[in-house]
């Protein structure tokens, strides 16, 4: 991981893509604190033009585009956080255990994943959230669980290939508990295409999230939120296009920000993967040398 750190502090990309996201977190962590008025203070025009007063106008009911802008990511961000981070922990126990299972286990895991994948992700987000409403924690609940089949398979494809390496076979004949293998062995060795997925989720989820609130599944009005901002003023995009084009424009750098990020992370984990593995396997010789030293010295008092 620090290797990893360390690579991605020498990369163009990772930089830009660093300013991109981080620049969309804090507007909308530190943003409300800035917010010139009121997210649902009725101040000036329908559709009024950016002027004196206002940065970039007003929406369709006369609400400052600016402080809703502001005030308007946290929800999405939050959101796409939460249900990215529930997915992949939940995706990453199921897929290592399927790749250390017997055979019929993984089948099992593996066919479960193909049906869930057949089943489009927005389609499934919809009917829940149309059935059992729009609370928060349902939608985020709904999302991860549609994220988590992809989880499942990425983590057992790597799993497999990280357990037929030397350094845990190793540690199998070594005697050490599966939780061990899994923890010292083969998750670090896994964490980077995990890492990189997980960026890749929360781009999905903003996207899936803004998506929800632009049909009117999403957060409910009158809340400050990037996609419902979309919706309400897409009837006057001609006349006022800023409250359009602004909650797109964070959505989108974003987006942009953690493609960059994810494509960065997964290029430097490429180049050290090798040197990882051979770290890895030199550690469990080691382990074993100090085991085996161990034991002798313990025959040793009992003779």
């Amino acid at each position: 991981m620090t290797s990893t750190l360390s690579r991605l502090r020498g990369d163009p990309q990772a930089r830009l893509g660093f300013a991109f996201a981080g620049t969309v977190l804090v507007a909308a962590l530190l943003g409300p604190l800035a917010a010139p008025q009121s997210p649902l203070g009725l101040v000036g025009p329908t559709y009024g033009l950016p002027g004196a007063g206002t940065l970039l106008g007003y929406d369709y009911l006369g609400r400052d585009v600016w402080s809703r802008l502001l005030h308007g990511g946290r929800s999405v961000l939050w959101m796409s956080f939460a249900a990215s981070v529930i997915a992949l922990a939940i995706g990453a126990v199921i897929g290592i255990a399927a790749g250390l299972s017997k055979r019929w286990v993984d089948h099992a895991v593996v066919w479960g994943t193909d049906v869930l994948l057949a089943f489009p992700d927005l389609i499934l987000v919809l009917l829940v959230v149309s059935m059992l409403g729009r609370e928060p924690w349902l939608i985020v609940l709904t999302v991860a669980v549609s994220f988590v089949p992809g989880v499942i398979r990425l983590a057992r494809g790597v799993t497999l290939g990280v357990v037929s390496q030397e350094y845990v076979e190793a540690a199998k004949l070594m005697g050490y508990p599966w939780w061990r293998i899994v923890l010292l062995e083969i998750l670090p060795n896994i964490s980077t295409p995990l890492l990189v997925h997980l960026g890749i989720m929360l781009t999905w989820a903003i996207g899936m999230l803004s998506g929800l609130s632009f049909l009117g599944y999403g957060v409910a009005p009158p809340a400050a939120d990037w996609g419902l901002m979309i919706n309400e003023n897409r009837a006057g995009l001609m006349i006022q296009p800023w409250a359009v084009l602004a909650p797109v424009a964070m959505i989108g750098f974003f987006a942009l920000g953690t493609n960059l990020l994810a494509e960065s992370v997964s290029r430097a984990g490429s180049r050290i993967a090798v040197r990882k593995g051979v770290k890895s396997r030199a550690r469990t010789l080691m382990r074993g040398n100090k085991r085996r030293l161990r034991e002798q010295q313990a025959r040793e008092t009992r003779s």
